[in-house]
């Protein structure tokens, strides 16, 4: 269930694309255009007979042909209807009372319904011309009896009508039949269709002029019946509505009567009412479709805002991260070195696997330092083992069990500094680690310092997947917020508050499932500055398994909107809350939110553009895409120091990785519009984070 609601609405998403692509064409077009064979297997008499080929029924085996009777002239128009050219060609018609056959597209049909209905008004007989145009020759049966079908699906939902005429897209007269489009015929005909011909084809698509149109038109013996091929649609139609009054002008000058196929023949017409579930699932594709194409300009527009969004992070970043870097370097950055003692707060819920390690890591720090550990109602033993370490920088505080809020809360009232440097319970830090995060108390102005979390078990492929992100989305992205004053969130795994920084903002709150975010924001709006300390690492056990991962950021992405939404009245503050509110706010909604949330329509319409679209183009600029990401991701691994071999699986990543996470934070925003509640999960803890690694 957990994937159900985003990925139902991804491909609700994806199929108003192809919706849209098959009303313009765009989807399953097929350019081909196949050239006589040999036509072995045609009967003779056909090729010689009429335009109109009855495969009908019993006469499947053994077609016949009919002719248009003589002082008959039949015109068809092909691959219309054309909001330009449609309507005046109707005004024709009706002046001079003439009736026609309308060979209209699927795709057509679809965009301009109203045509189709002015059509059936005037009392013209319809014909199907396919759905996308395609030359049937190079397609399945399947694709056929698809382009069939969606045709008369689109003739229902606009008129409420079917045809039982077919003209195959490029086709000629009956003299062009061949080994390979008459099996196409008589299977067409096996579906109860008759296939209309022509006889005399004006070429008028290529525009020869006005008198080389209605010179064609002319029968190729006087008195004989002609089946006349014009175009409604597909260009400029100049030449052929000029030309179209001189063919019937012409022709009735000579006693010719101008009439549709089925009269012609003296059958009832082709154009049948249809009722029932086949009118109202016409209804409904009709419907679906108009959504898809009025939805289009609104995927686009959201599209050009992510891609606005992105650049413009990537920008930010690429001017802000080295003025981070830079300001690192400098070791009098934050004034005199700070070297009073630190309280280290370290919450426990069964971290039985881990404790060990993070306490030994501890016991090496170059940075006198006192650990509390709050253990918050463990059932696996984690408060012996910390007691049978007997540790005596240690003190172990037990509580039942409230929370990682209530337990951090427990921890700041026992600190005996007022410093306070706050770790997880899978988390290891290197010797300096604690040293390096408060120097920049050094500046009285700071209440909070982030420090620099990394993955410890990165030689996993989802563990690399994570080292990436925590090296490009997390610290790339403090560096950008710190430059700017900023930072929205302080890791739970490493960061430091100045007591007083706390005691002002009430402490540790359980509002959200994102305490660190939440304090984060708190504290900035209180007006303390926070900054990040990059060398302060501290390594985490990350999820080791795509389920633990999906809990994790699920936890993560829903308590920060929480967070965020709580903080919502900093939009209108004055004084430091003002500042963060109409500025911090904003880029991490954007950037944090909006952005991610949005992201699913480049890939979707990667996935269209690939199945549907120009593919080499479509992958080349989704691989220009790629290639910008490893440039970024190799310069924020040069900024953190970290070896850049892991970026081997990026290209992965992106393709699986980041997906994930989309639906992660899909899932997570349904869940906060529809005022759903998320409980806190447990990760799973290996303890294989056992010491500090080397970056």
């Amino acid at each position: 269930m957990r994937f159900f609601m985003p990925l139902s609405l991804l491909a609700c998403l994806l199929a108003l694309l192809v919706l849209r692509g098959l009303a313009t064409n765009e989807a399953f077009h097929d350019s081909r255009i196949a050239v006589s064979v040999d036509k072995t297997t045609v009967p003779d008499r056909l090729l010689k007979g009429g335009p109109v080929i009855d495969a009908r029924g019993a006469r499947n085996e053994d077609p016949v042909s009919y002719r248009i009777p003589d002082r008959t002239a039949v015109l068809s128009f092909d691959d219309g209807p054309s909001p330009e050219w449609t309507p005046k060609i109707l005004e024709v018609l009706a002046a001079r009372d003439v009736r026609a056959d309308f060979f209209v597209t699927g795709a057509m049909t679809t965009r301009h319904p109203e045509l189709i209905r002015k059509i059936v008004a005037g009392g013209h007989e319809l014909g199907v011309h396919t759905f996308t145009h395609p030359d049937l020759v190079y397609q399945s049966r399947a694709r056929i009896s698809w382009e069939l079908a969606q045709t008369q699906l689109a003739l229902a939902g606009v008129a409420g009508v079917h045809s039982a005429l077919f003209r195959p897209p490029y086709s000629s007269d009956a003299t062009a039949m061949d080994d390979w489009n008459y099996p196409v015929i008589k299977y067409v005909g096996a579906r109860g269709y008759l296939t209309a011909f022509i006889d005399r084809d004006t070429d008028d698509w290529r525009r020869p002029g006005v008198d080389a149109i209605v010179k064609a038109a002319m029968p190729a013996k006087p008195g004989a019946g002609a089946l006349i091929l014009l175009h409604d649609a597909g260009g400029d139609r100049t030449q052929t509505l000029a030309a179209l009054v001189q063919i019937i002008d012409r022709l009735q000058a000579q006693g010719y009567r101008f009439t549709t196929i089925s009269e012609a023949l003296g059958a009832s017409s082709a154009t049948v009412p249809v009722h029932g579930f086949q009118l109202w699932a016409g209804k409904g594709f009709i419907w679906a479709t108009g959504v898809a194409v009025l939805t289009l300009p609104v995927l686009v527009g959201l599209l050009a805002v992510v891609g606005f969004l992105n650049f413009g992070r990537f920008a930010l970043m690429l001017v802000l991260a080295p003025l981070h870097a830079r300001r690192s370097k400098r070791r009098d950055a934050w004034g005199p070195p700070v070297t009073e003692p630190v309280t280290v707060l370290v919450p426990a819920y069964n971290e039985r696997e881990c404790m060990a390690n993070t306490l030994r890591s501890l016991a090496a720090s170059d940075h006198p330092i006192e650990v509390i550990v709050v253990d918050d109602g463990s059932t696996d033993g984690t408060a012996d083992i910390v007691e049978e370490m007997a540790l005596p920088f240690v003190r172990l505080i037990r509580q039942a069990n409230g929370g990682k809020s209530s337990a951090l809360n427990t921890g700041i009232a026992a600190a005996s500094h007022d410093l306070v440097v706050m770790m997880d319970g899978d988390t290891v830090f290197e010797p300096s680690t604690v040293r390096e995060l408060v120097q920049p108390f050094g500046d009285p102005a700071i209440g909070a310092v982030a420090g620099n979390a990394k993955v410890g078990n990165r030689d996993s492929l989802i563990g690399a997947w994570q080292h990436i992100e925590y090296v490009l989305g997390h610290n790339l992205d403090r560096r950008m917020y710190d430059m700017l004053g900023v930072i929205p969130t302080i890791p739970g795994a490493v960061g430091a508050f100045r007591k007083e920084a706390l005691r002002r903002v009430g402490g540790m709150s359980d509002d959200t499932l994102a305490e660190d975010t939440d304090i984060t924001i708190a504290v900035l709006c209180d007006g303390w500055r926070i900054v990040y300390a990059e060398r302060a690492r501290a390594w985490t056990e990350a999820p080791a398994s795509l389920q633990q991962l999906w809990s994790q950021r699920y936890r993560w992405s829903y308590g920060s909107m929480q967070a965020m939404w709580k903080h919502r009245g900093a939009v209108t503050s004055r004084g430091p809350a003002g500042r963060f509110g109409r500025l911090g706010l904003p880029l991490v909604v954007l950037f944090g939110v909006v952005a991610p949330l949005l992201a699913p329509l480049v890939d979707l319409f990667l996935l269209y553009g690939v199945l549907f679209g120009d593919a080499p183009i479509t992958l080349t600029s989704w691989g220009g895409f790629i290639l910008l990401q490893a440039a970024l991701s190799w310069y924020a691994f040069r900024l953190d120091g970290e070896k850049p071999w892991h970026l081997i699986s990026l290209p992965i990543q992106q393709l699986v990785y980041r997906q994930l996470m989309y639906i992660v934070l899909l899932q997570s925003a349904i869940t906060a519009m529809t005022g759903g509640r998320l409980r806190w999960q447990k990760l799973r803890r290996t303890g294989e984070v056992a010491a500090p690694v080397e970056a």
